[in-house]
């Protein structure tokens, strides 16, 4: 048996119908939230990495008067099914014992989230993830349980192991060594965050996870408030990187937060990279985030050179380099 948490807002909702929802005189509103005036929206998409065609993807919705959440849902689509992307869903690189494990997850202005993890067979992790969110009373499922819920509800299982990624784990298995390589083709996690025509905000994260990792392992990718955190009074952010660093400082939600207190999107980001160089081991590893705001502004940090995002807004697709610590 399904419940939906949606339920009730939609029950609230029926009265709205034949009202504009991109209208300058009226803007949805919950209980305690700021409303913003449609007259200062900026919509924008903006992702990690080099992903303009996921960003595209979102923007085409940003721009069909969509949502925020069906276009995040439909840019983290698209890596997941580049078997070229290898850090992303169908052609992922393997754990160390040779099976492709993906974590994802969703949330949007309503603050409802879904996610999954260690999740096998699937090549579309992030439509799992918005039906856990959407279907369930629970936030995340993990292993077998999403697999048995992802294939109630229609999804099929396919082997997700291309014959690259296999051949690069034999080669791999020669010496085993575990050393990760963050960020092996100049890209990762792809983490999307959205702003539609109404002011709202969700956004989106999914992986296959760091490559030859043990068996099980679960980064920060699907978990709220680490890989991703959405609130709609403030804005949203999502990371990219070394799971464990992003984890132990609950980085997406720290962002928002300090947002909230006022500080910009890159004053945010370069805030909780900082909080990493200070407390953990950071040397060898790569964290990126990227966060917007509820007035259509954008920022990110990284702690190594390198990391690249793209922005979509007034229909123009930009990629970007971040600024970083060392």
């Amino acid at each position: 048996m399904s419940f939906s948490r949606r339920s009730f807002f939609s029950k609230s909702f029926l009265g709205l119908v034949g009202t504009s929802f991109f209208s300058s005189t009226w803007c949805p509103k919950t209980e305690g939230q700021k409303v913003v005036s449609n007259k200062t929206v900026r919509p924008i998409v903006i992702s990690t990495w080099t992903n303009h065609e996921a960003n595209n993807a979102a923007w085409n919705i940003i721009s069909a008067n969509g949502t925020a959440i069906d276009a995040v849902e439909a840019g983290a689509r698209v890596p997941e099914l580049d078997a070229a992307d290898r850090s992303v869903g169908y052609g992922g690189r393997p754990d160390r014992e040779g099976y492709v494990t993906l974590d994802a997850c969703i949330m949007d202005e309503n603050g409802d989230a879904g996610g999954v993890c260690f999740l096998q067979g699937i090549k579309h992790p992030v439509s799992v993830a918005r039906l856990v969110m959407e279907k369930t009373p629970h936030v995340l499922l993990a292993g077998q349980g999403a697999l048995q819920f992802a294939l109630e509800n229609g999804f099929k299982q396919e082997n997700l192991l291309t014959n690259i990624s296999k051949k690069e784990w034999e080669d791999w298995k020669k010496t085993a060594q575990y050393h990760p390589v963050i960020n092996i083709e100049q890209h990762d996690t792809i983490g999307i965050l959205a702003m539609d025509k109404a002011g709202n905000l969700s956004g989106a994260c999914t992986t296959s996870g760091l490559a030859y990792k043990m068996h099980g392992r679960v980064g920060d990718s699907p978990i709220i408030g680490a890989g991703l955190y959405v609130d709609n009074e403030i804005g949203a952010a999502t990371a990219t990187g070394m799971g464990e660093a992003v984890l132990k400082s609950l980085g997406s939600f720290l962002v928002v937060e300090l947002m909230r207190q006022g500080l910009s999107p890159n004053e945010a980001c370069k805030e909780a990279v900082m909080r990493i160089v200070k407390k953990q081991a950071y040397k060898n590893i790569q964290i990126g985030y990227i966060a917007i705001n509820k007035q259509g502004e954008f920022g990110s940090f990284a702690l190594q050179p390198g990391f690249q995002f793209v922005t979509n807004q007034n229909r123009v697709s930009k990629e970007r380099l971040s600024k970083s610590y060392l």
